[in-house]
């Protein structure tokens, strides 16, 4: 698994092998344990033991303590690098509310009509792109407030989807 950290003004590359539990960090290989005893993470790497606390998460942000000291991290995994490599916007960059085709692609089916309450991340519209099927997700709570797009649309990359009403 591939991922991108960016730490402040620092961006570093990460690939995890879970199987035999090593690492791959700007070309340096290790080992790593991880795991969750007493209400705390622990991450051991060599010799080295390192205690995370106050673990959240806000998009692709994490933010935790490691030894005491407050950290945040943007994280990117394997698919929101590809998403980038491509022009296309990730879940956390789109605009609030309003459901964007992130590619050029035929609509499939949609999974929900105006008035539907919703949760984020539900599945919402089924986007047929590069001859796959691409799930798209509520990038908000709310309800559907308006569909501007049809079964078996063609669309352009941004073109407006659905709108959701936030609730609060």
């Amino acid at each position: 698994m591939k991922f991108e950290a960016t730490i402040g003004e620092q961006t570093h590359s990460l690939e995890l092998h879970p199987k035999d539990h090593s690492y791959t960090f700007e070309n340096k290989q290790g080992s790593y344990e991880f795991s969750y005893e007493n209400g705390r993470y622990m991450l051991r790497s060599g010799t080295k033991l390192y205690k995370l606390d106050n673990v959240s998460y806000e998009g692709s942000v994490v933010h935790f303590t490691m030894n005491g000291v407050h950290h945040s991290v943007d994280v990117k995994n394997e698919q929101d690098l590809l998403l980038d490599r491509l022009g296309f916007k990730t879940g956390a960059a789109v605009e609030e509310g309003i459901l964007n085709a992130p590619m050029p692609g035929k609509i499939l089916d949609i999974l929900v009509a105006e008035g539907d309450e919703i949760e984020k991340d539900q599945p919402l519209v089924i986007l047929e792109a590069m001859k796959m099927e691409n799930e798209l997700k509520a990038p908000v709570g709310g309800s559907i407030a308006v569909i501007s797009a049809n079964i078996g649309q063609s669309l352009e990359k941004n073109s407006p989807i659905l709108e959701i009403k936030t609730i609060g």
